[in-house]
């Protein structure tokens, strides 16, 4: 007697992209619900165990706050897909030809690889883990992608450079993988910031794979957004005084930037079908140019003032918003809209110039940015200097 069976169709829906609307619609309401459910649980388990993000100088916060909300980021995006998977099948909707080869090594490495650096983040969180030990998790994982058979095959002109060798790509590939992944950690430093450059990233992403009917990576880029908005809640319009903020921590921002180093290299990756399209290497440009430069130009200013490299300091884009008298909440804002702008203009760029213009263009508005905020700093610092001399003149 055969064990073998197909499983029961429970709706029998038509059309292709009916059904991918509601498998993608599924995966983020998943999501959403588990991060939404399971969020406050953290908080009390955060106010029991004593487990806590303290202040200190470097930090740009006052008190002590949970930094566990990254906890939930993998466990929702794993559930909300495995479900959506296999309900797939019950809405007659199977996975077509293409998930197979490269594309289901790529997402079983990628889950493979998140859920090991999600480990290392969490106990990062709880205990700590010496940022070599990191570095040496954040590679090991990165090499997971050319062993999938992805990895940065083209530049698209950029500095002359089109195709790429594997030879050079798999190796830069595996670098850049780990620079994204902690120039996102590094840009987690004030409320929103990390989590809104995500929630923007995902959902573009995820719209962009809608449009080229690639549903498995559009599911899992509204996984994505859809665990971030309840976290987004409680980063930013969480209350310290009633115990309702969270911060998402290593477990969070680690698995985030790894993520977000996937789509981009993966949306980057010259693929013969869709011919030579520049707005492939420009939009996830556009998208993490902001923690990307920053985390460069801070290695940079740290090597030639003789500081260690890996030695936290307060001279990242976000500290200088907040010392320019911006507030959390101005400063995210601030740099999220300043990246949505970007994306359309240099979309726009792209259309009417050398991508190599357009890359330069982009490091001259950055530099322009930090200079008018180190003006802004200067100014507000003598402005400060002038009242208390005042003040203490009076005194006497």
């Amino acid at each position: 007697m055969s064990t073998n069976s197909m499983p029961v169709v429970l709706l029998p829906i038509k059309g292709e992209v009916t059904k991918a609307e509601i498998i993608i619609s599924l995966c983020f309401f998943l999501s959403f619900i588990f991060s939404l459910f399971v969020l406050p649980r953290i908080l009390i388990i955060s106010k029991r165990k004593l487990l806590y993000d303290n202040p200190d100088a470097r930090k740009s916060h006052s008190e002590a706050i949970p930094r566990l909300g990254g906890l939930v980021f993998i466990p929702s995006v794993l559930i909300a897909l495995s479900f959506s998977t296999a309900f797939r099948f019950l809405i007659d909707f199977p996975f077509n030809a293409s998930l197979t080869g490269y594309t289901l090594l790529e997402l079983l490495f990628l889950i493979a690889g998140s859920l090991f650096l999600y480990l290392v983040g969490v106990k990062d969180d709880l205990i700590g883990v010496r940022y070599r030990k990191k570095f040496v998790a954040q590679f090991l994982v990165a090499f997971l992608f050319p062993m999938s058979g992805l990895y940065i095959n083209n530049m698209y002109g950029i500095f002359g450079v089109y195709e790429v060798p594997a030879l050079i790509g798999v190796p830069f590939t595996i670098v850049m993988v780990v620079f994204i992944t902690n120039a996102v950690n590094l840009i987690d430093g004030i409320d929103g910031l990390a989590g809104g450059g995500g929630l923007v990233s995902f959902l573009t992403f995820g719209l962009l794979y809608i449009l080229r009917q690639e549903w498995i990576y559009s599911m899992l880029a509204f996984a994505f957004v859809g665990c971030l908005l309840p976290f987004m809640y409680y980063n930013i319009w969480g209350s310290a005084k009633h115990g309702t903020k969270l911060f998402m921590g290593d477990a969070g921002s680690l698995s985030l930037g790894y993520l977000l180093s996937f789509f981009a290299i993966k949306y980057a990756m010259y693929i013969p079908e869709h011919g030579m399209d520049k707005c492939c290497l420009v939009i996830p440009l556009s998208l993490l140019f902001i923690p990307v430069f920053d985390a460069f130009r801070v290695m940079v200013v740290r090597y030639y003032q003789r500081h260690p490299l890996f030695l936290a300091d307060r001279n990242h884009i976000h500290h200088k918003c907040l010392a320019a008298g911006l507030t959390h909440l101005q400063s995210t804002l601030l740099l999220i809209s300043y990246m949505i702008i970007m994306l359309f203009v240099n979309l726009k760029f792209a259309q009417m110039m050398d991508l190599n213009i357009v890359l330069i263009i982009n490091i001259l508005l950055a530099i322009l940015m930090n200079y008018m905020l180190n003006v802004k700093i200067k100014q507000r610092k003598n402005a400060e200097s002038k009242a208390f001399n005042l003040n203490h003149s009076s005194g006497l």
